[in-house]
């Protein structure tokens, strides 16, 4: 069996007059990230861990913020493709780990709703994703409420298909 690893950052500047969208699910808060689509960096830093571990480059490589197809694009749409490319060079999940890295607001009460949203959307059980959120304790960009950073890390396998536990 082969595996491979992929990991990613991403992180999206928080401004006014935009929605924040983390894992796929709107979080009310008086500013959102700005992009070129709903800039939900979590879901970006998944889907080029995903593409990372293919060794197929980076997101911006298949998914350029300068072609207006992508503009306001749900950032779902990125996963179902990525998705589609682990099928096509016969991958599968193994687990995704993920953090957010965030001042405010506090996360804990939408972690489940992410969790749930990105595993329908990759189509594995909730059990294959963890998501954790931290914050800058006041320091740097992140501590000032200026901007929002997800990482994420996942496992993959060639060869079989994993079967739903």
């Amino acid at each position: 069996m082969k595996y491979k690893i992929g990991h990613s950052y991403d992180i999206h500047r928080l401004e006014n007059n935009r929605k924040l969208i983390l894992g796929g699910v709107e979080i009310p808060y008086s500013k959102g990230l700005l992009g070129h689509s709903d800039a939900d960096c979590l879901l970006h830093a998944i889907a080029e861990a995903i593409i990372g571990a293919l060794g197929l480059g980076d997101l911006g490589t298949h998914f350029s913020d300068k072609d207006p197809q992508y503009k306001d694009k749900q950032s779902s749409y990125f996963i179902g493709e990525v998705k589609k490319m682990l099928h096509q060079h016969h991958y599968s999940l193994v687990n995704i780990d993920a953090t957010v890295f965030i001042e405010e607001p506090l996360l804990r009460p939408y972690l489940s709703d992410m969790k749930k949203n990105i595993s329908a959307l990759l189509d594995i059980e909730d059990s294959q994703v963890n998501i954790k959120a931290t914050r800058g304790e006041k320091l740097g960009y992140i501590g000032r409420s200026e901007g929002v950073a997800a990482e994420a890390v996942v496992l993959i396998v060639k060869g079989r298909e994993l079967k739903r536990l």
